[in-house]
């Protein structure tokens, strides 16, 4: 398989690098491949050159160069196709993944589609920070798409860090107490706190919401009538299923007190008790995670991370156990869609030693 790293980049006039070459993608087919700016690993950008591509169709019959690609590279910018109405970039991102997951309980559904869903409720001056999206529960999309219906004036970029890169900034030593002990995830369910648990389990039916965290090998406890806490113990490295990469895939950071700042952090503690966080995270073995650690994480993802500048009709598409994503803060308004498929079962890809 050609490495894109082996081509020859040059500078376009737009700053964009241009004369990247992949096996059924490239200048004699009716796209071109180019990087954002010279050292960039990700996101490869494919813009079509034909008139009146047909989007849906050219991803359906390039499905598997382009998953080639993907898996190669971890993530894929795809600009200029003119997808306009939010059922045609659904329409175009199953034609890339069939059976786009539907079920989700963590985004609100986006109007205008079917599986499809609108982009994290998070206040828009705070930064959502870098995470692997449903790492923390018994499944998760392999991939992810972004859809660009309306950029932000200012800001809102979606920061993307390659897990792999990630994983090899870290400390040894550190890395090594995370493979083998895993992480425990903390969620506490408090009546008035987004998103409840009948909205997160879709169901009011406590006896089913319990028959459903035993069949996930999720623990649960009702603290009190409406206060469901579950914990689940999850991997913070894994191995890709299709290239045997190690990866760095968790939410380490959506989940531990540390990143929310010491003023929050401390507002919490006094709301709700070191017990019963909306969300914590801990070794596996329940041993807290201490905070120069987390400094060390965060340091890592800043690192690797890029970022660009969207403009309306991109779509990023994502393989999520390559590739880690966040949220810069922007002005309003921006509206951006996201999609989700090829779910892929914990159990398949780690087990707890």
């Amino acid at each position: 398989m050609s490495l894109l790293t082996n081509a020859s980049p040059a500078m376009t006039d737009d700053g964009v690098l241009d004369t990247l070459v992949w096996p059924g993608l490239g200048h004699n087919e009716s796209v071109k491949l180019s990087w954002l700016a010279a050292g960039l690993s990700l996101p490869v950008v494919i813009e079509p050159i034909e008139p009146g591509l047909d989007p849906a169709l050219w991803a359906a019959t390039h499905r598997e160069a382009i998953e080639a690609l993907l898996c190669h590279r971890g993530a894929v910018l795809f600009r200029g196709f003119e997808l306009g109405a939010v059922s045609e970039f659904e329409a175009f991102a199953e034609a890339l993944s069939p059976g786009l997951h539907g079920s989700y309980g963590d985004l609100p559904k986006k109007e205008g589609g079917q599986n499809v869903y609108r982009s994290t409720p998070y206040p828009e001056r705070e930064m959502i920070l870098y995470h692997n999206e449903s790492s923390h529960l018994e499944s998760w999309p392999r991939k992810q798409w972004f859809f660009c219906e309306l950029p932000s004036r200012v800001g809102g970029a979606t920061p993307l860090a390659d897990i792999r890169q990630v994983l090899a900034r870290l400390p040894e030593a550190v890395v090594a107490r995370f493979e083998q002990q895993g992480l425990m995830y903390s969620r506490t369910f408090t009546a008035g706190v987004e998103p409840s648990w009948e909205s997160f389990f879709g169901s009011t039916d406590r006896a089913a919401v319990e028959q459903r965290c035993r069949e996930q090998g999720t623990d649960f406890e009702w603290l009190d009538h409406q206060t469901l806490q579950v914990r689940t113990r999850c991997p913070a490295v894994i191995r890709h299923p299709l290239t045997g990469e190690r990866a760095f895939f968790n939410q380490l950071q959506l989940h531990h007190p540390f990143c929310l700042g010491e003023e929050m952090r401390e507002d919490l503690l006094d709301m709700f008790g070191a017990d019963r966080l909306p969300r914590l995270v801990s070794y596996g073995d329940g041993t807290p995670i201490e905070d120069e650690i987390m400094a060390l994480v965060g340091q890592a993802y800043e690192d690797c991370a890029v970022r660009f500048t969207w403009r309306k009709g991109d779509v990023a598409m994502l393989d999520n156990m390559l590739v880690a994503h966040a949220r810069d803060p922007y002005e309003e308004p921006r509206l951006i869609v996201v999609a989700m498929g090829e779910m892929t079962a914990r159990g398949d890809v780690w087990q707890p030693e």
